[in-house]
């Protein structure tokens, strides 16, 4: 065979390698959804700090056994509060989320904070206040690894009107219910509303589609009265 192919092995070596590298290109390009991950360093790294550290998002979503009922919050007549032994927390029942309610006061950063859960946008008034309170997550593309929590709000395209969302602050419920979603061009300001001036609005933000910074998605709810 060699003789006739005119190849010595070190050359059938070298065609073999080449072969093997042009699979694997291709491979990669018919299942570049599935793979794509790979060569992002942010996914990589939270792979490996993930490894070597016990990730935060341990925290249970529907233990709400542990909790004990309080008087309604006095600040707030009009809002259905409760008091809970809970630490502050974001959860929606429908997407599956469950994540971590983290409190910045500097806007520079709130994207670093998002590793470690959803973050309050620091112009925003508080959960349980009358006005908006922003809340804001990442999202990310189809098939990427659950690391951290970069996949928090892939799915609030899935909300729809009457869905719940659940704020835990400062230790009371606050139940919100789904109104509308909205897509926002990039820099653009979420609209406010008549709701807005005499509710207590929930607004969650993301980008749009998930893991693309392109466009941005917003959630709005209206906090339920008794």
């Amino acid at each position: 065979m060699l003789i006739i192919l005119g190849l010595n092995s070190m050359e059938i070596k070298k065609l073999w390698k080449v072969f093997i590298i042009l699979f694997l290109v291709i491979l990669v390009i018919f299942n570049w959804n599935e793979v794509s991950w790979i060569f992002n360093y942010r996914a990589v790294s939270g792979l490996l700090s993930d490894f070597f550290k016990k990730s935060d998002k341990e925290i249970q979503k529907d233990d709400r056994d542990d909790y004990y009922e309080g008087e309604e919050d006095k600040s707030s007549s009009s809002s259905f509060a409760t008091a809970l032994v809970k630490e502050d927390s974001l959860e929606i029942p429908k997407i599956e989320v469950s994540a971590p309610l983290i409190f910045v006061e500097d806007i520079d950063k709130v994207y670093k904070t998002l590793d470690n859960g959803v973050v309050h946008y620091p112009d925003s008034v508080l959960p349980g206040e009358k006005g908006q309170t922003i809340i804001l997550g990442h999202s990310a593309p189809p098939n990427w690894p659950d690391i951290k929590y970069d996949d928090v709000f892939s799915r609030l395209n899935e909300l729809e009107e009457g869905d719940e969302v659940f704020v835990y602050f400062d230790h009371r419920e606050y139940v919100y219910s789904v109104i509308k979603k909205i897509f926002l061009e990039k820099g653009e300001e979420v609209p406010e509303n008549a709701l807005t001036n005499s509710d207590n609005m929930l607004v969650l933000i993301s980008c749009w589609p998930p893991g693309k910074d392109i466009r941005r998605i917003a959630v709005e709810a209206k906090l339920k009265t008794e």
